[in-house]
């Protein structure tokens, strides 16, 4: 308890009882507003680039002819574009980390040096973070936590988060929004998006749809800046957690309602290491593969049932706690699949786990557009897509990347020009997230056929296959 009587011991935000709900709206300015401050922008942007590849590029050159070896023009000149990235400010770092979390997507030299994106960026003053906090709570931080902690822990692109201690004696985190992000994003993005289309006229640019990129960094940014969104889905996304009575060993931070504001989210604060630290995790013995599949059965979950799914499994956003649990955090950016495609991922697991009638994948594809009607009868068609699919389904994770067969249906999707919603990319690049960690922690692990992910999305059938093969789950 506090014993500061500068401290307030009890304290009621503004969203002490929930935010209001126009506070949970997005509002994203169009990308194709001009104004004159962005001309200047773009100038001053393309100079950046231009000067930052060309200074990469001429150092590669120098280095090229002296030893005659190292990496290629490629790398050389992603790195020079990443160099001026961070030297643009947070809209571009952005752009950078969503290019690394997108892998497959882009040309290995540029995710390759755009994980560089995904380390903290500079933070902003603590003076600013403390006027944000003030502004928005009508307290200086003095008043209102027992301890904070005036270096942050994280600093982000859009946020950076500092330790304080709450009146009670609760360690928390305050994720608080930089001064002015929502206008040099939206600033940036239409300069972005100009670029873009500049970069599609050449092939490699039309190649990899650049303008729907920053089209779909527009509405996911002026998502991540929407404070209230984001501290709403975590609680949803927290409470769903253990809906089903389960999953004990998969949590969420809380979100503490009193200390949040419009650019300031208060939350519990978590203890332990990210889950690519895996010589960690090694040394204290945790039976990695079933903490995996715990956490991977709570996003099925999420993904087919509940509604809202995290979007970024990155390593920094799931921690394995000092307790044994493993955490979700960060929750800027969610996605939620439209009921008829929960129904299809749920239908296609069915039929991969349980009964093998790939004639029913195939009716869901032709009434969604994905396959034409006239393609054949479904059961033959579905015979084709089993002799396919159903090899490479059996293969652990080091055989095969089960994010390749997920983007496969999405491009089959497209290439018949049905249009797959813009979730079902993200609900894949979770998957990529995922084996990445099954190969390194456990290589020998077959996540597509594992009936425990969806104990709870098809229970009966799941409880009865599991009967029939004479297998246990874990508690």
């Amino acid at each position: 308890m506090v014993s500061d009587p500068g401290v307030l011991a009890s304290f009621r935000g503004p969203w002490a009882d929930g935010p209001p709900a126009d506070a949970v709206t997005v509002d994203a300015p169009p990308l194709d507003k001009r104004s004159i401050g962005d001309v200047f922008r773009l100038i001053a942007v393309q100079w950046v680039i231009v000067w930052s590849v060309f200074a990469a590029v001429a150092k590669w050159v120098v280095r090229r002819a002296v030893r005659r070896r190292g990496r290629s023009l490629a790398s050389a000149a992603s790195n020079g574009l990443v160099d001026a990235m961070e030297k643009l400010g947070p809209t571009f770092v952005k752009a950078g980390q969503l290019v690394a979390s997108s892998p497959g997507v882009f040309p290995g030299p540029l995710a390759e040096a755009c994980q560089r994106c995904l380390d903290d960026v500079p933070p902003f003053p603590v003076a600013a973070v403390k006027k944000v906090i003030e502004e928005d709570l009508g307290r200086p931080t003095e008043q209102l936590f027992a301890a904070f902690d005036h270096h942050p822990l994280a600093s982000a692109s859009i946020a950076q988060v500092h330790s304080c201690v709450l009146p009670d004696g609760r360690d928390a985190v305050l994720k608080v929004q930089r001064p002015g992000i929502r206008k040099t994003i939206n600033s940036d993005l239409r300069i972005l998006y100009r670029l873009a289309k500049l970069a599609e006229r050449t092939q490699l640019g039309d190649r990899l749809q650049l303008t729907k990129f920053v089209a779909d960094m527009h509405v996911v940014s002026n998502q991540e800046v929407v404070c209230a969104l984001e501290a709403h889905r975590q609680t949803r996304y927290r409470d769903a957690i253990g809906a089903f009575g389960d999953n004990k060993d998969i949590t969420a931070p809380e979100v503490y309602w009193n200390y949040c504001g419009p650019r300031v989210i208060c939350m519990e604060r978590m203890f332990g290491v990210p889950i690519d630290s895996f010589s960690v995790l090694r040394a204290r013995g945790i039976d990695t593969e079933t903490l995996l599949r715990k956490g991977i059965k709570v996003a099925m979950e999420a993904i087919c049932v509940h509604g809202p799914f995290h979007g970024d499994v990155h390593a920094g956003n799931i921690w394995v706690l000092d307790d044994g649990r493993a955490a979700f955090l960060d929750f800027g950016l969610m996605g939620e699949l439209p009921a008829k495609w929960k129904q299809i991922m749920i239908d296609l697991f069915h039929t991969v786990l349980i009964d093998g009638k790939w004639a029913r994948v195939v009716r869901n594809y032709k009434d969604v557009g994905v396959l034409p009607e006239d393609i054949g009868p479904d059961d033959e068609v579905g015979a084709r897509l089993e002799m396919v699919m159903a090899p490479l389904l059996e293969l652990t994770a080091t055989s095969v990347d089960l994010g390749d067969v997920f983007k496969q249906q999405i491009a089959l999707a497209e290439s018949m020009g049905a249009k797959a919603p813009q979730e079902l990319m993200l609900v894949a690049k979770q998957v990529f997230y995922f084996e990445r960690y099954v190969k390194e922690l456990a290589p020998n692990y077959v996540m597509a056929k594992d009936l425990f992910l969806f104990k709870n999305v098809m229970p009966e059938e799941v409880a009865a296959k599991a009967a029939e093969l004479g297998i246990t789950f874990p508690a």
